[in-house]
C-alpha cells in the first residue's frame, strides 16, 4: 500500500505540474487574470479571517507553552534533540525564512515608511519597522510552529506516517472509504502546494539574483543565466539532500547563518548603532502592546482593504502556503525538545533576529534617504534596493558578491528541505526518506522552474512566474481552513497524551 501510495503521489504531482504548464503557455494572459482575480478574491472574501486564524494559533502555542503540557517532548521520554541548539535555530531560520529577510531588508522597511500603513500621528520610521516586524514576526512562526507540532505528536508519539492527514485521520483503524479519500486528498493538496511553491520561489529567486547582477554589471543578461542559476540551485540542494540533515541541511544552514550575521555586523558597525537600537526598542514595544488590534486590524489600527490585501493578507496567506513542508521539517529536526522549548524556540528567537535585521538595514537605509534630500524610489525594487544600499557603503564589491553568494544558498536551503520533505511524503521508508525519491523530487523541482523561467521569457507581456506565485494564496485557503480541524485534534492529542502519562 505505502508503494502504491508514493507512486500515485508522484504521478499526480507531475501530471499536475505538465498540465498547469501546458495550460500557462497556451492561455497565458487568460491564466494570469484568472489567478490574479481569482487571489484577490480569496483574500477579500478570507482575509479577517486569515487574520483571526494567525492570532489564535500565537494565542494557542503560547498557552500550550506555558501549561504543564509544555512540558511533553517529541519522541521519547529519555529522548535528547539530536541537533545542538545552533544548529536547530539555523536550520529554523535557513528553511522558514531564507532569501526573503535579503530581498525585503531595505525595500520594505522604506515602503512602509514612505506610505505609513496608519495615520495616527507615530514616527514613520517607528511605525514602519513595527508593521515590518508584524509581517515577520510571531505569526508567521506561529503558522509554521502549529504544523510542526501536530504532525510532531502523531509521527512520534502516536507512530503515525510522516503526512499531514495523519494530524487528523488515522488510516490504519478505519477501513472508511471517505476517510481514505479525503486523507489522500489532502496530501495531494500539500504536495502540490508545496511543489508550486518551491517552483515559484526558484525561479523568482533565480530572477532576482540575475537582477541583482544586471544592477551590479550594468547589463541586461538573457534569460540562460536564470535557468544556468536554477540548474545550479536544484545541483546543490540535490547534494545537500542526498547528504541527508547532520551532513548537508544542518552544514549549509549554520553556514548561511554565519555569513549573514558577518554581513549584519559589517553594516550595524558602519551605522548609527545607537539609532538602530532605538529604533528597535520603541518598533519592538509598540509591536507587543498593539500585537492584538494590529492582529485583527480594528478601531486605529486598520491599515485600510487595499493595504491589508497587498501586504498583511498576501503575507499571511503565503506562510499558510508554506507552513506544511517547513513545519514537518521543523517536527523533523525538533525531536527530542519539549513543547515549550519547540515553541519558546520556534516564536521568539527567529523573531528577534529578524526585528533586529530590519532594525539594522531598516534605520540605515531611513538614514541615507535623509541624506540623500530627495528620494525619488531608489528602493522601491526589490531586485536591487539591497545592492543600491551596499553601495552607500565601503569594500561594495565584496558586500554585493556575499548578496548573491547568499541568496543562492538561501534558495539551496529552502529547496534542499522541501526535497527532503517531499521524499518523506512518498517515500516508503519510515525514518529517513528514500534517495531514489531525493534525486526525483529534485528533478521535478529543478526541471519545473527551468520551464516556469523559459514559459515566462517566453510571454514577457504577463507576469508569470509572479502568477505561479500567487497560485499559492489560492491553494492555501483550504490549508488554512484545514488548520481549525488540525489544531483541534492536535490539542485533543495533548489532552490523550497527558492523560495517558498520570
Amino acid at each position: 500500500m505505502n508503494f502504491l501510495r508514493s507512486h500515485i503521489s508522484l504521478l499526480i504531482a507531475t501530471l499536475t505540474l505538465a498540465v498547469v504548464c501546458v495550460f500557462f503557455y497556451s492561455y497565458t494572459e487568460a491564466s494570469y487574470m484568472f489567478i490574479e482575480a481569482l487571489s484577490l478574491s480569496v483574500r477579500h472574501y478570507f482575509g479577517t479571517f486569515y487574520l483571526a486564524l494567525g492570532l489564535a494559533c500565537v494565542l494557542i502555542l503560547i498557552a500550550v507553552a506555558i501549561s504543564p503540557w509544555g512540558n511533553h517532548k517529541l519522541g521519547r521520554p529519555e529522548e535528547k534533540p539530536r541537533f545542538s541548539n545552533g544548529a536547530w535555530i539555523a536550520m529554523l531560520y535557513s528553511a522558514g525564512m531564507g532569501a526573503g529577510i535579503l530581498l525585503r531588508a531595505v525595500q520594505e522597511p522604506v515602503f512602509m515608511q514612505q506610505n505609513p500603513p496608519l495615520q495616527n500621528g507615530a514616527d514613520p520610521k517607528t511605525l514602519a519597522l513595527e508593521f515590518t516586524f508584524y509581517q515577520w514576526g510571531f505569526t508567521a512562526w506561529a503558522f509554521y510552529a502549529i504544523f510542526a507540532l501536530a504532525i510532531g505528536t502523531v509521527v512520534f508519539k502516536l507512530k503515525r506516517p510522516v503526512l499531514i492527514s495523519s494530524t487528523v485521520f488515522d488510516i490504519s483503524k478505519s477501513s472508511k472509504f471517505y476517510k481514505s479519500i479525503g486523507a489522500a486528498s489532502l496530501d495531494q493538496l500539500t504536495i502540490i502546494t508545496t511543489v508550486f511553491g518551491l517552483v515559484a520561489a526558484v525561479g523568482l529567486g533565480a530572477s532576482q539574483i540575475k537582477g541583482g547582477i544586471d544592477y551590479l554589471t550594468d547589463s541586461l543578461l538573457s534569460a540562460n543565466y536564470i535557468i544556468a542559476l536554477v540548474v545550479l540551485i536544484g545541483a546543490l540542494a540535490l547534494l545537500s539532500a542526498w547528504s541527508g540533515i547532520e551532513k548537508g541541511i544542518k552544514r549549509l544552514s549554520t553556514l548561511n547563518i554565519y555569513v549573514t550575521l558577518a554581513l549584519l555586523t559589517f553594516v550595524f558597525l558602519q551605522s548609527d548603532m545607537l539609532a538602530t537600537l532605538k529604533q528597535l526598542s520603541l518598533a519592538s514595544y509598540h509591536y507587543l502592546i498593539d500585537f492584538i488590534p494590529m492582529s485583527l486590524a480594528i478601531g486605529n489600527y486598520d491599515p485600510g482593504t487595499a493595504f491589508l490585501t497587498d501586504w498583511t493578507y498576501y503575507y499571511w496567506a503565503f506562510w499558510v502556503a508554506w507552513a506544511p513542508f517547513t513545519g514537518i521539517f521543523i517536527a523533523r529536526i525538533s525531536r527530542g525538545r519539549t513543547l515549550r522549548k519547540i515553541i519558546i524556540g520556534t516564536l521568539l528567537i527567529p523573531s528577534l533576529g529578524t526585528f533586529f535585521w530590519f532594525s539594522v538595514f531598516g534605520t540605515s537605509a531611513f538614514e541615507i534617504i535623509e541624506n540623500w534630500g530627495n528620494y525619488q524610489g531608489e528602493f522601491d525594487n526589490v531586485f536591487s534596493s539591497l545592492f543600491i544600499f551596499l553601495a552607500e557603503y565601503p569594500l561594495q564589491g565584496l558586500t554585493s558578491i556575499v548578496v548573491i553568494i547568499l541568496l543562492i544558498s538561501f534558495l539551496v536551503t529552502s529547496l534542499d528541505s522541501a526535497i527532503y520533505v517531499l521524499s518523506s511524503f512518498t517515500s516508503t521508508t519510515e525514518e529517513e526518506p528514500s534517495k531514489k525519491h531525493r534525486i526525483i523530487w529534485s528533478i521535478i523541482l529543478t526541471t519545473s522552474a527551468c520551464g516556469l523561467v523559459l514559459l515566462g521569457a517566453s510571454r514577457p507581456e504577463s507576469d508569470v512566474l509572479v502568477a505561479a506565485q500567487k497560485l499559492l494564496i489560492i491553494t492555501s485557503l483550504p490549508l488554512s481552513l484545514f488548520i481549525v480541524i488540525m489544531g483541534y485534534k492536535w490539542l485533543v492529542n495533548l489532552k490523550n497524551w497527558n492523560k495517558n502519562t498520570h
